[in-house]
């Protein structure tokens, strides 16, 4: 086919690249373009993750088990929009969304079930959570000293990226500057108390499902984390300290030597700026990262297609240097994964791990002229946008403009136009099109879910000690209308048995809502 090619950034794509590469870095060195570690791979594999959560804490426990037995090396926990948004199930702004895109979390009680029989010491946990992240937080340090672990060596992530939930996905609560408070407040606690917990996960992965383009991933992704560095700094905070505790989440979509460079431009830019804010720790500059394969990508046509995007996506991620990773699974476009989607979904990480050779040698794509030269086309193309976003005093700012949400809209709307004329080929979608015969094997949430969670509020507040929790409740909201951190008050009050939507409806009357 003649004419122009373009990445889905649009940057061009010649036909042939044939000038040498400029690469003499190594692995392990500063701005680590080739990757964090010296040996990556051929020391030990990326960590697999299944992101896994739905209806009760009960039946999501059940999967978990299952992930774990079927070699599993991290738990990554999905929160129904109720959770995420800080109401209880019994809420009635609730109804009809309760344990539906995830498990449904109203107390410390439903924590505890949700990790029956597994030893938080034992594993890493992820949890995709955000405006509630520090009382998710709390209740699983608050599960961690029942169960006697380790508060120094508990290890895990917890997304709390309010940024782009302003920009790109909706599940805030709390204005900007209250929210920020709580992430540096988190950052700070954990600094002390839970040193080994990276305390944020600063998403580009939801800046990409919306609708933006790989530069436009990179660039807003770092803006926001540049924004979380000089909050913390403001703060009084040590970057050397807090920074090593920062990891992001990125996209890995369709085109792949693209989604490569995508993930080596990050970290080259990372370093460059924590180094720039002053840090001088190597392990402070340093951009680690989990990836998720593309949800959006995912198509509910021919829906076994998604096995062989998932899988490409996957082995660019991997190419590209990623710390863990998450494959989607095939029928995610139609219904959360059955059983069977997940396990082929975890064997296709399984299968490039162990069985491709693309692990035994670091950065094997280094020193391509068109991954080299793709890298720094997008660098420059995101630099472009980050120094705009910093001209308008950062990443809040810009989101208060809303700059950030508009081009991610005017991409959005760009991608689907080129979709709908036939420009961009989406197989079995515009083009292979053939008649369907639908999944009859789809994953299905009963609506008695709520029913099921407001039982267990009822008998939890009948149970628990109520003058205990009005007390730590009051304390929380006294701390909130100063400057102490919010983090002991509210694992105080997590402790108690106060739900998730007391807490933050504690929190609401201080803060506020946006």
């Amino acid at each position: 086919m003649a004419g122009k090619r373009t990445t889905t950034s649009g940057i061009e794509i010649k036909e042939v690249y044939t000038e040498p590469s400029k690469m003499n870095e190594l692995p392990g060195e500063f701005p680590y373009t080739r990757g964090i570690q010296k040996d990556m791979y051929r020391g030990k594999p990326w960590t697999m993750r299944q992101y896994a959560g739905f209806s009760t804490a009960e039946e999501s426990n059940k999967r978990y088990h299952y992930l774990l037995s079927q070699g599993t090396m991290g738990l990554s926990v999905a929160f129904d929009l109720p959770t995420q948004i800080g109401y209880d199930s019994d809420h009635e702004l609730s109804e009809g969304e309760v344990g539906k895109v995830g498990v449904a979390i109203d107390s410390l009680k439903d924590i505890e079930i949700l990790f029956d029989g597994i030893e938080l010491k034992d594993i890493t946990t992820s949890m995709t959570i955000n405006a509630t992240a520090p009382i998710l937080l709390a209740m699983y340090i608050a599960l961690a000293k029942k169960q006697g672990a380790n508060l120094n060596e508990l290890s895990g992530t917890v997304q709390n990226d309010i940024l782009k939930e302003y920009a790109a996905r909706g599940t805030y609560i709390y204005p900007p500057a209250p929210s920020m408070r709580l992430i540096t407040d988190v950052f700070e606690y954990c600094s002390k108390e839970v040193p080994k917990w990276n305390t944020i996960s600063i998403s580009g992965y939801h800046i990409r499902e919306a609708g933006s383009t790989a530069v436009q991933e990179l660039a807003f992704t770092l803006a926001n984390g540049k924004a979380y560095l000089k909050a913390a700094l403001t703060k009084g905070l040590d970057i050397n300290v807090f920074a090593k505790r920062l990891s992001f989440f990125f996209n890995c979509h369709n085109n792949f030597f693209e989604e490569i460079a995508k993930f080596r431009a990050a970290r080259r830019m990372w370093a460059c700026i924590t180094k720039e804010l002053g840090a001088t720790d190597a392990s402070a500059q340093k951009l680690r990262f989990h990836t998720q394969t593309g949800g959006s990508t995912l198509t509910a046509q021919q829906p076994m297609n998604n096995i062989v995007r998932v899988t490409t996506q996957a082995l660019a991620a991997v190419l590209g240097g990623t710390q863990s990773l998450h494959t989607n699974g095939y029928d995610e476009a139609i219904a959360l994964p059955t059983e069977a989607a997940a396990k082929i979904a975890l064997r296709t990480q399984q299968i490039i791990a162990f069985e491709s050779g693309v692990t035994d040698t670091v950065d094997p794509l280094a020193g391509s002229y068109f991954i080299e030269a793709l890298t720094d086309e997008l660098e420059a193309a995101a630099q472009l946008y980050i120094d705009r976003i910093d001209a308008m005093g950062g990443s809040v700012k810009a989101i208060e403009q809303d700059y950030i949400q508009q081009e991610i809209a005017s991409s959005a709307y760009q991608y689907q136009n080129e979709i709908e004329s036939g420009e961009k080929v989406i197989v079995g979608v515009n083009k292979f099109v053939q008649e369907e015969v639908p999944l009859t094997n789809v994953f299905r949430i009963d609506d008695s879910i709520r029913t099921h969670q407001i039982e267990k509020i009822t008998a939890l507040k009948a149970q628990r000690d109520n003058i205990a929790v009005a007390n730590n409740l009051k304390k929380l909201k006294e701390a909130a209308n100063g400057s102490k951190n919010l983090m002991p008050y509210i694992l105080t009050a997590v402790e108690s048995y106060a739900t998730l939507g007391e807490i933050a409806d504690t929190l609401r009357t201080v803060f506020g809502e946006y």
